[in-house]
């Protein structure tokens, strides 16, 4: 048996955005990320949706090959407005990092992700509206994790002396 997707009606976007951010909350980004299809599939640039959508994939990161990065790298870039564009660029990169680091990734590793965001965030803080100081406190939450002594951000070689080397 073949299931068909059905659509969704036009007047129904603001209803169904909102259960989109509700499932987002109670941490059910799969459902919020099928929403946000649901409404694409009516309205293909509505800009709330795909912010959502990508945010709702990001919610998914496990820090592997299951995470969908170009997916969302694609979808931010369909944001009409730049500041959007970079700022939401920046959150893909800080979440990103943060699902290798919950992995054990080594933090030397994932630094270049961090530095990606904070030059998003920068750029987006440069063009940012009046009173959105959203791109500063993403920047912020970066430099303080940057900050932690509890990660070895730099990588750590560990010297050898000749003794050290196996017998020839």
């Amino acid at each position: 048996m073949e299931y068909k997707l059905k659509p969704i009606s036009k007047a129904g976007i603001a209803e169904a955005t909102a259960k989109v951010e509700l499932y987002r909350y109670l941490n059910e980004p799969e459902e919020a990320e099928s929403i946000c299809r649901d409404i694409l599939a009516v309205e293909p640039l509505h800009q709330l949706a795909l912010r959502l959508l990508g945010l709702s994939i990001t919610d998914q990161f496990v820090g592997g090959a299951p995470d969908r990065y170009r997916e969302v790298e694609e979808t931010f870039q369909k944001l009409s407005d730049r500041y959007e564009r970079s700022y939401y660029k920046g959150i893909l990169y800080e979440r990103r990092a943060k699902a290798q680091l919950r992995i054990g990734q080594p933090p030397h590793m994932v630094l270049p992700l961090f530095e990606n965001a904070l030059e998003c965030f920068g750029e987006a803080e440069t063009i940012r509206p009046p009173g959105n100081d959203d791109a500063i406190l993403r920047w912020n939450r970066c430099v303080r994790l940057l900050q932690t002594p509890s990660y070895a951000w730099e990588e750590e070689f560990t010297g050898f002396d000749a003794h050290d080397m196996p017998p020839v």
